[in-house]
């Protein structure tokens, strides 16, 4: 099992938590000398998703409109030219 978790980590559980860690350290004062916060970053990881939620669902919205928009028109005429096709004959 521990050799599991050891390939699965990369290295030792403890080596790997010494390593994130000083990376951890490292970014978080690159971050802090760009003057980013990490709300901000959580508020820009959000938006993205909402972004994303409301293009793809917001097309299948103007989709489905579009749809029925023009089911008014097209199912009438079919039906009315099945309609014409059976009482010829």
């Amino acid at each position: 099992m521990s050799g599991r978790v050891t390939s699965f980590l990369g290295g030792s559980p403890l080596s790997v938590i010494v390593r994130l860690a000083v990376i951890s350290l490292l970014v978080g004062v690159l971050l802090s000398w760009l003057d980013i916060r990490p709300y901000e970053i959580v508020d820009w990881i959000t938006g993205l998703f909402e972004w994303g939620w409301y293009s793809v669902f917001g097309s299948l919205n103007r989709a489905v409109d579009y749809f029925l928009l023009g089911a008014v028109i097209v199912v009438p005429i079919f039906l009315l030219s099945r309609l014409m096709k059976s009482s010829r004959g």
